[in-house]
């Protein structure tokens, strides 16, 4: 009877043991890094080979890119990530990029002067047409999800230039290219309303003009 009761209990501790074992399995949540959100690096990526196809990659990204900026990484859910990737123009895109291989990946580049803000973790975008558009989404962003003070911006490189902030907030501030476009379509399609009025004008120069020559090539 003693042996059973010893074999009793074991049976009991073992079971209690497994149910904590079982709860903190279930309980135990699953984090996402920042760097795999954005793609960055994991398995492959993290090997000589994989870190050099990855410079590689930004190379091409950087050479594609007519102006590129930074911000902070880091504190993004996996649907406020979805959200900026999405309020991106076409041609825009953003990745986390670790700073030793962003610097590798913008020497020899036209952006090398951008090596000094890879500092800390950063988040990329690289504006291949769109950048006032770009700039835009991503102000909306923050302010949208108040991220403002977390998440501002650190600066960008264009044609060879280094922006702070407030130089990236101007060019943003700048007419996107489909703002130019309707600009410039609704100037050509104001020109003959308005040429139109001038001729009709009862007292205009060109409308004395216009009938002065009428009236002699009549003759």
């Amino acid at each position: 009877s003693g042996t059973m009761r010893k074999s009793a209990c074991l049976l009991a501790t073992a079971g209690t043991v497994a149910a904590f074992t079982s709860n903190s399995a279930v309980e135990r949540p699953t984090r996402v890094s920042q760097s795999a959100l954005f793609g960055g690096a994991s398995g492959f990526s993290t090997t000589l080979e994989g870190k050099q196809s990855r410079v590689g990659g930004l190379k091409e990204r950087i050479d594609a890119s007519q102006m590129v900026f930074t911000c902070p990484a880091g504190g993004l859910s996996v649907a406020q990530t979805q959200s900026l990737r999405r309020s991106l123009p076409e041609g825009s895109s953003v990745s986390v990029v670790k700073n030793t291989l962003m610097a590798r990946a913008l020497e020899g580049t036209d952006y090398d002067i951008a090596t000094d803000l890879a500092k800390g973790p950063n988040m990329w975008f690289f504006i291949e047409d769109d950048i006032g558009g770009t700039i835009k989404a991503f102000n909306s962003f923050t302010k949208d999800f108040d991220k403002k003070e977390t998440h501002g911006l650190i600066g960008g490189a264009m044609e060879g230039i280094l922006y702070d902030a407030a130089g990236v907030k101007a060019i943003g501030a700048l007419p996107s290219k489909d703002e130019l476009i309707a600009r410039i379509a609704g100037g050509i399609n104001a020109v003959p309303t308005k040429l139109a009025r001038v001729v009709k004008a009862p007292n205009s120069k060109l409308a004395r003009a216009i009938k002065l020559a009428t009236e002699e090539n009549s003759e």
